[in-house]
Protein backbone atom coordinates (compact mmCIF):
# COMPACT_ATOMS: atom_id res chain seq x y z
CA UNK A 1 0.00 0.00 0.00
CA UNK A 2 1.21 3.68 -1.05
CA UNK A 3 1.39 6.04 2.08
CA UNK A 4 -1.81 7.78 0.66
CA UNK A 5 -3.55 4.76 0.53
CA UNK A 6 -2.81 4.05 4.39
CA UNK A 7 -4.48 7.36 5.07
CA UNK A 8 -7.68 6.37 3.35
CA UNK A 9 -7.58 3.06 5.11
CA UNK A 10 -6.92 5.28 8.52
CA UNK A 11 -10.02 7.48 8.03
CA UNK A 12 -12.63 4.33 6.95
CA UNK A 13 -11.43 2.56 10.21
CA UNK A 14 -12.21 5.79 12.34
CA UNK A 15 -15.33 5.75 10.85
CA UNK A 16 -15.94 2.51 11.75
CA UNK A 17 -15.09 2.93 15.38
CA UNK A 18 -17.00 5.92 15.59
CA UNK A 19 -20.11 4.63 14.03
CA UNK A 20 -19.95 0.65 16.43
CA UNK A 21 -19.51 0.36 20.03
CA UNK A 22 -16.44 -1.76 19.55
CA UNK A 23 -12.92 -1.53 20.35
CA UNK A 24 -10.66 0.11 18.13
CA UNK A 25 -8.59 -3.14 18.54
CA UNK A 26 -11.41 -5.15 17.26
CA UNK A 27 -12.19 -3.01 14.64
CA UNK A 28 -8.85 -2.77 13.31
CA UNK A 29 -8.38 -6.60 13.29
CA UNK A 30 -11.72 -6.68 11.15
CA UNK A 31 -10.54 -4.29 8.58
CA UNK A 32 -7.26 -6.40 8.11
CA UNK A 33 -9.25 -9.97 7.71
CA UNK A 34 -10.96 -7.96 5.35
CA UNK A 35 -8.68 -6.52 3.12
CA UNK A 36 -5.92 -9.55 2.73
CA UNK A 37 -3.69 -7.59 0.36
CA UNK A 38 -2.42 -5.28 3.16
CA UNK A 39 0.86 -6.45 4.72
CA UNK A 40 1.78 -6.01 8.25
CA UNK A 41 3.74 -3.11 7.70
CA UNK A 42 0.56 -1.47 6.20
CA UNK A 43 -1.19 -2.67 8.95
CA UNK A 44 0.93 -1.28 11.54
CA UNK A 45 1.03 1.94 9.80
CA UNK A 46 -2.91 2.06 9.84
CA UNK A 47 -3.07 1.37 13.41
CA UNK A 48 -0.39 3.84 14.43
CA UNK A 49 -2.48 6.61 12.59
CA UNK A 50 -5.70 5.23 13.58
CA UNK A 51 -4.65 5.44 17.82
CA UNK A 52 -2.69 8.93 16.82
CA UNK A 53 -6.21 10.18 15.89
CA UNK A 54 -8.14 9.09 18.79
CA UNK A 55 -5.84 10.50 21.59
CA UNK A 56 -6.20 13.83 19.99
CA UNK A 57 -9.39 13.63 18.61
CA UNK A 58 -10.85 16.61 20.63
CA UNK A 59 -7.92 18.88 19.04
CA UNK A 60 -8.22 17.53 15.39
CA UNK A 61 -11.90 18.49 15.10
CA UNK A 62 -11.38 21.97 16.54
CA UNK A 63 -8.40 22.17 13.93
CA UNK A 64 -11.07 20.86 11.30
CA UNK A 65 -13.59 23.33 11.81
CA UNK A 66 -15.30 20.53 14.11
CA UNK A 67 -15.54 17.62 12.14
CA UNK A 68 -15.13 14.22 13.21
CA UNK A 69 -15.11 12.59 10.50
CA UNK A 70 -12.08 10.28 9.93
CA UNK A 71 -11.00 11.87 6.86
CA UNK A 72 -10.93 15.69 8.36
CA UNK A 73 -9.37 14.02 11.82
CA UNK A 74 -6.49 12.01 9.44
CA UNK A 75 -6.00 15.38 7.80
CA UNK A 76 -5.44 17.38 10.70
CA UNK A 77 -3.57 15.01 12.52
CA UNK A 78 -1.11 15.62 9.15
CA UNK A 79 -0.76 18.99 10.07
CA UNK A 80 -0.72 19.39 13.91
CA UNK A 81 0.77 15.62 14.63
CA UNK A 82 3.02 15.37 12.25
CA UNK A 83 4.16 18.58 11.23
CA UNK A 84 3.72 18.53 7.07
CA UNK A 85 3.18 21.36 5.35
CA UNK A 86 -0.25 22.34 3.56
CA UNK A 87 2.12 21.44 0.22
CA UNK A 88 3.21 18.25 1.76
CA UNK A 89 -0.65 17.29 2.53
CA UNK A 90 -2.04 17.82 -0.65
CA UNK A 91 0.89 15.58 -2.27
CA UNK A 92 -0.73 12.61 0.04
CA UNK A 93 -4.24 13.37 -1.42
CA UNK A 94 -3.69 13.52 -5.02
CA UNK A 95 -6.88 11.05 -5.88
CA UNK A 96 -4.64 8.86 -7.89
CA UNK A 97 -5.07 4.72 -6.73
CA UNK A 98 -6.40 4.14 -3.61
CA UNK A 99 -5.52 7.38 -2.22
CA UNK A 100 -7.45 10.03 -0.82
CA UNK A 101 -9.07 12.40 -2.60
CA UNK A 102 -7.61 16.01 -3.29
CA UNK A 103 -8.13 18.27 -0.29
CA UNK A 104 -11.57 20.91 -0.39
CA UNK A 105 -10.79 24.48 -0.52
CA UNK A 106 -12.63 24.18 3.33
CA UNK A 107 -10.02 21.90 3.80
CA UNK A 108 -7.02 23.61 2.79
CA UNK A 109 -8.34 27.01 4.55
CA UNK A 110 -8.75 24.63 7.70
CA UNK A 111 -5.22 23.92 7.90
CA UNK A 112 -3.71 27.49 6.96
CA UNK A 113 -6.23 29.27 9.32
CA UNK A 114 -4.83 30.31 12.54
CA UNK A 115 -7.38 28.40 15.21
CA UNK A 116 -6.64 30.95 18.19
CA UNK A 117 -6.27 29.32 21.42
CA UNK A 118 -7.80 25.83 22.30
CA UNK A 119 -9.87 25.62 24.90
CA UNK A 120 -8.65 23.59 28.51
CA UNK A 121 -11.08 20.39 27.87
CA UNK A 122 -9.60 20.48 24.17
CA UNK A 123 -6.18 20.72 24.65
CA UNK A 124 -6.26 18.21 27.14
CA UNK A 125 -7.78 15.63 24.87
CA UNK A 126 -10.83 14.50 27.28
CA UNK A 127 -14.46 15.43 27.14
CA UNK A 128 -15.02 19.11 28.35
CA UNK A 129 -17.59 17.33 31.47
CA UNK A 130 -14.62 14.95 32.38
CA UNK A 131 -12.00 17.85 32.27
CA UNK A 132 -14.19 19.58 34.89
CA UNK A 133 -14.60 16.28 37.07
CA UNK A 134 -10.44 16.24 37.02
CA UNK A 135 -10.02 19.91 37.89
CA UNK A 136 -12.32 19.14 41.28
CA UNK A 137 -10.79 16.03 41.98
CA UNK A 138 -6.94 16.56 41.17
CA UNK A 139 -6.49 20.48 41.53
CA UNK A 140 -3.62 21.49 40.00
CA UNK A 141 -2.80 18.46 38.83
CA UNK A 142 -5.70 17.72 36.80
CA UNK A 143 -4.01 18.52 33.54
CA UNK A 144 -0.70 16.17 34.39
CA UNK A 145 -3.63 13.12 35.36
CA UNK A 146 -5.25 14.16 31.82
CA UNK A 147 -2.27 13.87 29.87
CA UNK A 148 -1.35 10.45 31.35
CA UNK A 149 -4.31 8.93 30.20
CA UNK A 150 -3.97 9.70 26.56
CA UNK A 151 -0.16 8.81 26.65
CA UNK A 152 0.98 5.81 23.20
CA UNK A 153 0.98 2.80 24.38
CA UNK A 154 0.37 1.47 27.37
CA UNK A 155 2.97 -1.33 28.59
CA UNK A 156 1.80 -4.63 28.78
CA UNK A 157 1.49 -5.84 32.59
CA UNK A 158 1.63 -9.59 33.53
CA UNK A 159 1.15 -11.71 37.04
CA UNK A 160 3.17 -14.70 37.54
CA UNK A 161 1.22 -17.54 38.87
CA UNK A 162 3.67 -18.07 41.83
CA UNK A 163 1.83 -21.53 42.30
CA UNK A 164 3.44 -22.44 38.75
CA UNK A 165 6.72 -20.70 38.69
CA UNK A 166 8.85 -17.94 40.73
CA UNK A 167 8.58 -14.48 39.01
CA UNK A 168 12.40 -15.29 38.19
CA UNK A 169 11.67 -18.40 36.41
CA UNK A 170 9.30 -16.69 34.22
CA UNK A 171 11.32 -13.47 33.77
CA UNK A 172 13.82 -15.91 32.26
CA UNK A 173 11.35 -17.96 29.92
CA UNK A 174 9.94 -14.76 28.95
CA UNK A 175 14.08 -13.86 27.50
CA UNK A 176 14.76 -16.79 25.95
CA UNK A 177 11.64 -15.82 24.14
CA UNK A 178 12.93 -12.94 22.73
CA UNK A 179 11.54 -10.55 24.95
CA UNK A 180 12.91 -7.67 28.18
CA UNK A 181 10.32 -7.93 31.18
CA UNK A 182 11.16 -5.26 33.74
CA UNK A 183 9.65 -6.32 37.19
CA UNK A 184 6.33 -3.88 38.22
CA UNK A 185 7.47 -1.39 40.80
CA UNK A 186 4.66 -2.25 43.19
CA UNK A 187 3.71 -5.38 42.51
CA UNK A 188 6.12 -8.15 43.90
CA UNK A 189 4.60 -10.80 41.46
CA UNK A 190 4.51 -8.20 37.91
CA UNK A 191 6.29 -8.64 35.13
CA UNK A 192 6.34 -5.97 32.29
CA UNK A 193 6.36 -5.88 28.70
CA UNK A 194 7.51 -2.95 26.62
CA UNK A 195 4.09 -2.11 24.04
CA UNK A 196 6.47 -1.61 21.23
CA UNK A 197 6.79 -4.29 19.58
CA UNK A 198 3.65 -5.08 20.49
CA UNK A 199 4.30 -8.93 21.96
CA UNK A 200 1.96 -11.83 21.35
CA UNK A 201 1.92 -12.65 25.08
CA UNK A 202 -1.62 -15.61 24.16
CA UNK A 203 0.96 -17.73 22.47
CA UNK A 204 3.65 -17.82 24.34
CA UNK A 205 4.22 -21.56 26.75
CA UNK A 206 4.06 -19.41 30.03
CA UNK A 207 0.64 -18.13 28.90
CA UNK A 208 -1.06 -21.45 27.69
CA UNK A 209 0.51 -23.29 30.59
CA UNK A 210 -0.38 -21.01 33.29
CA UNK A 211 2.68 -19.87 34.39
CA UNK A 212 1.36 -16.01 33.83
CA UNK A 213 -1.91 -13.73 33.25
CA UNK A 214 -2.13 -10.45 31.51
CA UNK A 215 -3.11 -8.05 34.21
CA UNK A 216 -2.43 -4.21 34.76
CA UNK A 217 -0.37 -3.85 37.82
CA UNK A 218 -2.72 -1.72 38.86
CA UNK A 219 -5.24 -4.41 38.85
CA UNK A 220 -2.93 -6.87 40.94
CA UNK A 221 -2.38 -4.23 43.66
CA UNK A 222 -6.18 -3.91 44.33
CA UNK A 223 -6.01 -7.32 44.69
CA UNK A 224 -3.20 -7.34 47.22
CA UNK A 225 -4.93 -4.80 49.68
CA UNK A 226 -8.27 -6.97 49.63
CA UNK A 227 -6.94 -9.19 52.15
CA UNK A 228 -7.78 -12.48 50.90
CA UNK A 229 -6.66 -15.39 52.35
CA UNK A 230 -6.58 -18.92 52.85
CA UNK A 231 -9.81 -20.29 54.35
CA UNK A 232 -11.89 -17.32 53.80
CA UNK A 233 -15.08 -17.36 51.83
CA UNK A 234 -14.63 -14.67 49.24
CA UNK A 235 -16.98 -13.74 46.86
CA UNK A 236 -15.99 -11.81 43.48
CA UNK A 237 -19.52 -10.33 43.17
CA UNK A 238 -18.96 -8.83 39.62
CA UNK A 239 -16.23 -11.32 38.04
CA UNK A 240 -16.48 -9.72 34.30
CA UNK A 241 -13.65 -11.62 32.83
CA UNK A 242 -12.14 -13.12 35.55
CA UNK A 243 -8.63 -11.21 36.17
CA UNK A 244 -9.09 -10.51 39.80
CA UNK A 245 -11.16 -13.84 40.29
CA UNK A 246 -7.72 -15.15 39.60
CA UNK A 247 -5.90 -12.44 41.55
CA UNK A 248 -7.76 -13.44 44.75
CA UNK A 249 -7.40 -16.65 44.28
CA UNK A 250 -3.64 -16.78 44.05
CA UNK A 251 -3.99 -14.82 47.66
CA UNK A 252 -6.31 -17.37 48.71
CA UNK A 253 -3.27 -20.46 47.84
CA UNK A 254 -6.54 -21.79 45.99
CA UNK A 255 -3.49 -23.38 43.52
CA UNK A 256 -1.12 -25.27 46.44
CA UNK A 257 -4.79 -26.67 47.60
CA UNK A 258 -5.56 -24.56 50.09
CA UNK A 259 -8.84 -24.01 51.80
CA UNK A 260 -11.19 -21.93 51.46
CA UNK A 261 -14.47 -20.89 49.09
CA UNK A 262 -14.57 -18.56 46.08
CA UNK A 263 -17.56 -17.65 44.26
CA UNK A 264 -17.38 -15.52 41.11
CA UNK A 265 -20.52 -13.61 40.05
CA UNK A 266 -22.12 -12.12 37.26
CA UNK A 267 -25.32 -10.79 35.92
CA UNK A 268 -23.96 -12.34 32.10
CA UNK A 269 -23.48 -15.79 31.72
CA UNK A 270 -20.87 -15.45 28.60
CA UNK A 271 -18.61 -13.64 30.96
CA UNK A 272 -18.25 -16.67 33.54
CA UNK A 273 -18.27 -19.24 30.46
CA UNK A 274 -14.93 -17.33 29.24
CA UNK A 275 -13.15 -17.83 33.26
CA UNK A 276 -13.45 -21.37 33.06
CA UNK A 277 -10.32 -22.02 30.98
CA UNK A 278 -8.51 -19.20 32.84
CA UNK A 279 -9.25 -20.98 36.21
CA UNK A 280 -7.93 -24.01 34.29
CA UNK A 281 -4.69 -22.77 33.05
CA UNK A 282 -4.30 -21.77 36.78
CA UNK A 283 -4.73 -24.76 38.25
CA UNK A 284 -7.55 -23.40 40.55
CA UNK A 285 -11.06 -23.82 41.00
CA UNK A 286 -14.03 -21.12 41.72
CA UNK A 287 -18.09 -21.58 42.07
CA UNK A 288 -19.19 -19.53 39.22
CA UNK A 289 -22.44 -18.33 39.97
CA UNK A 290 -25.07 -17.00 37.36
CA UNK A 291 -27.21 -13.41 39.53
CA UNK A 292 -30.02 -11.20 38.44
CA UNK A 293 -29.73 -7.80 38.15
CA UNK A 294 -31.03 -7.73 41.73
CA UNK A 295 -28.29 -9.66 42.84
CA UNK A 296 -30.67 -13.04 43.43
CA UNK A 297 -28.75 -16.11 43.24
CA UNK A 298 -26.03 -15.91 46.22
CA UNK A 299 -29.04 -16.09 49.21
CA UNK A 300 -26.99 -19.15 50.52
CA UNK A 301 -23.80 -16.17 51.41
CA UNK A 302 -26.14 -13.70 53.06
CA UNK A 303 -24.10 -12.73 56.14
CA UNK A 304 -21.71 -15.57 55.18
CA UNK A 305 -18.74 -14.15 53.01
CA UNK A 306 -15.52 -13.02 54.77
CA UNK A 307 -14.57 -10.97 51.88
CA UNK A 308 -16.82 -9.37 49.15
CA UNK A 309 -15.12 -8.04 46.11
CA UNK A 310 -17.26 -5.31 44.09
CA UNK A 311 -14.86 -4.45 41.08
CA UNK A 312 -18.16 -2.22 39.97
CA UNK A 313 -19.40 -1.64 36.67
CA UNK A 314 -17.76 1.88 35.95
CA UNK A 315 -17.06 4.13 32.86
CA UNK A 316 -13.28 2.44 32.30
CA UNK A 317 -11.82 5.74 32.57
CA UNK A 318 -8.94 4.65 33.74
CA UNK A 319 -8.44 2.34 30.75
CA UNK A 320 -8.28 5.20 28.30
CA UNK A 321 -4.58 4.89 27.34
CA UNK A 322 -5.15 1.29 26.20
CA UNK A 323 -8.66 2.22 24.90
CA UNK A 324 -8.99 6.21 23.84
CA UNK A 325 -11.74 6.21 21.61
CA UNK A 326 -14.07 5.22 24.61
CA UNK A 327 -13.17 8.61 25.87
CA UNK A 328 -15.41 10.04 23.32
CA UNK A 329 -18.39 7.41 23.75
CA UNK A 330 -18.32 8.41 27.12
CA UNK A 331 -21.43 10.89 28.22
CA UNK A 332 -22.40 12.44 31.44
CA UNK A 333 -25.41 11.04 31.53
CA UNK A 334 -23.67 7.75 31.22
CA UNK A 335 -21.70 8.12 34.27
CA UNK A 336 -24.84 9.08 36.36
CA UNK A 337 -26.57 5.90 34.81
CA UNK A 338 -23.10 4.31 36.46
CA UNK A 339 -23.00 6.22 39.47
CA UNK A 340 -26.92 5.45 40.54
CA UNK A 341 -25.85 1.29 39.93
CA UNK A 342 -22.85 1.14 41.66
CA UNK A 343 -24.66 2.28 44.66
CA UNK A 344 -27.34 -0.61 44.09
CA UNK A 345 -24.61 -2.84 43.97
CA UNK A 346 -23.08 -2.00 46.89
CA UNK A 347 -26.31 -2.27 48.58
CA UNK A 348 -26.67 -6.00 47.45
CA UNK A 349 -23.12 -6.94 48.28
CA UNK A 350 -23.79 -5.97 52.02
CA UNK A 351 -26.26 -8.96 52.59
CA UNK A 352 -23.26 -11.02 52.03
CA UNK A 353 -20.44 -9.92 54.20
CA UNK A 354 -20.57 -11.80 57.37
CA UNK A 355 -20.42 -9.30 60.99
CA UNK A 356 -17.10 -8.66 60.97
CA UNK A 357 -16.22 -9.26 57.30
CA UNK A 358 -14.71 -7.28 54.48
CA UNK A 359 -16.39 -5.07 51.75
CA UNK A 360 -14.06 -3.98 49.10
CA UNK A 361 -15.45 -1.27 46.63
CA UNK A 362 -13.11 -0.82 43.32
CA UNK A 363 -13.78 0.72 40.08
CA UNK A 364 -11.00 1.26 36.63
CA UNK A 365 -12.24 5.16 37.04
CA UNK A 366 -10.79 7.75 37.62
CA UNK A 367 -14.19 10.28 37.69
CA UNK A 368 -15.07 11.29 41.69
CA UNK A 369 -18.56 10.11 40.69
CA UNK A 370 -18.07 7.33 40.33
CA UNK A 371 -15.78 6.99 43.14
CA UNK A 372 -16.41 9.27 45.98
CA UNK A 373 -19.74 9.76 44.84
CA UNK A 374 -21.01 6.47 44.87
CA UNK A 375 -18.90 5.90 48.27
CA UNK A 376 -20.80 8.79 49.92
CA UNK A 377 -24.10 7.50 49.03
CA UNK A 378 -23.06 3.87 50.25
CA UNK A 379 -22.06 5.67 53.47
CA UNK A 380 -25.08 7.34 54.30
CA UNK A 381 -26.94 4.38 53.81
CA UNK A 382 -25.23 1.79 56.12
CA UNK A 383 -23.45 2.78 58.72
CA UNK A 384 -22.85 -0.62 60.57
CA UNK A 385 -19.92 -0.70 57.65
CA UNK A 386 -16.61 1.50 59.01
CA UNK A 387 -14.00 2.42 56.32
CA UNK A 388 -10.72 0.64 56.30
CA UNK A 389 -7.07 2.70 55.80
CA UNK A 390 -5.45 1.14 53.41
CA UNK A 391 -2.56 1.95 55.53
CA UNK A 392 -4.04 -1.32 57.37
CA UNK A 393 -4.11 -3.51 54.80
CA UNK A 394 -0.81 -3.35 53.34
CA UNK A 395 0.95 -7.03 52.78
CA UNK A 396 3.14 -7.46 55.66
CA UNK A 397 6.80 -6.05 54.57
CA UNK A 398 5.80 -4.71 51.25
CA UNK A 399 8.15 -1.45 51.23
CA UNK A 400 6.78 -0.53 47.63
CA UNK A 401 2.84 -0.04 48.80
CA UNK A 402 3.83 1.21 52.21
CA UNK A 403 5.75 3.78 50.34
CA UNK A 404 2.85 4.44 48.28
CA UNK A 405 -0.17 4.49 50.44
CA UNK A 406 1.79 7.08 52.93
CA UNK A 407 0.86 9.71 50.49
CA UNK A 408 -2.92 8.51 49.89
CA UNK A 409 -4.82 10.69 52.38
CA UNK A 410 -8.05 9.46 53.94
CA UNK A 411 -9.39 5.99 53.44
CA UNK A 412 -9.55 5.76 49.63
CA UNK A 413 -6.75 4.86 47.43
CA UNK A 414 -6.27 6.46 43.97
CA UNK A 415 -3.93 4.73 40.98
CA UNK A 416 -3.33 6.52 37.82
CA UNK A 417 -0.44 6.52 34.74
CA UNK A 418 0.59 10.01 35.95
CA UNK A 419 0.80 9.17 39.55
CA UNK A 420 1.91 5.11 39.66
CA UNK A 421 2.36 4.16 36.09
CA UNK A 422 -0.84 1.89 36.09
CA UNK A 423 -3.64 2.19 34.36
CA UNK A 424 -6.62 4.28 36.55
CA UNK A 425 -7.68 2.14 39.82
CA UNK A 426 -9.75 3.34 42.69
CA UNK A 427 -9.69 1.43 46.00
CA UNK A 428 -11.33 1.47 49.18
CA UNK A 429 -12.24 -1.17 52.18
CA UNK A 430 -15.02 -1.38 55.03
CA UNK A 431 -15.24 -3.44 57.94
CA UNK A 432 -18.92 -4.94 59.02
CA UNK A 433 -19.45 -4.33 62.65
CA UNK A 434 -20.03 -7.56 64.65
Amino acid sequence: MTPAARLAAAGAVIDSITQSRQPAEAVLKAWGAANRYAGSKDRRAIADRVYKVLRARGRLSWIMGGREDGRALVIGSLSAIDGLSLEEIEALHSGEGYGPRPLSKQERNRLTAQPGDLPGWIAAGLPEFVVEDFKATFGDRWAEEAQGLMVPRAPIDLRVNTARASVEAVEAELREAGLDPAHTPLSPVGLRLAAEPPPNVQALDAFQAGRIEIQDEGSQVVCALAGAKPGMTVVDYCAGGGGKTLGLAAAMDLADGGEGRLVASDVVQKRLNNIRPRLERAGVEAELVLIGQNGGGLEELNDCADLVFVDAPCSGSGTWRRRPEDAWRLTAEEVERLHALQVRILGQATRLVKPGGRLVYVTCSMLSRENESSLAAFEAAHGDFRPIAPSDLIPQGDAALTALIDKAPGHTLRLSPASTGTDGFFFAAYERAA
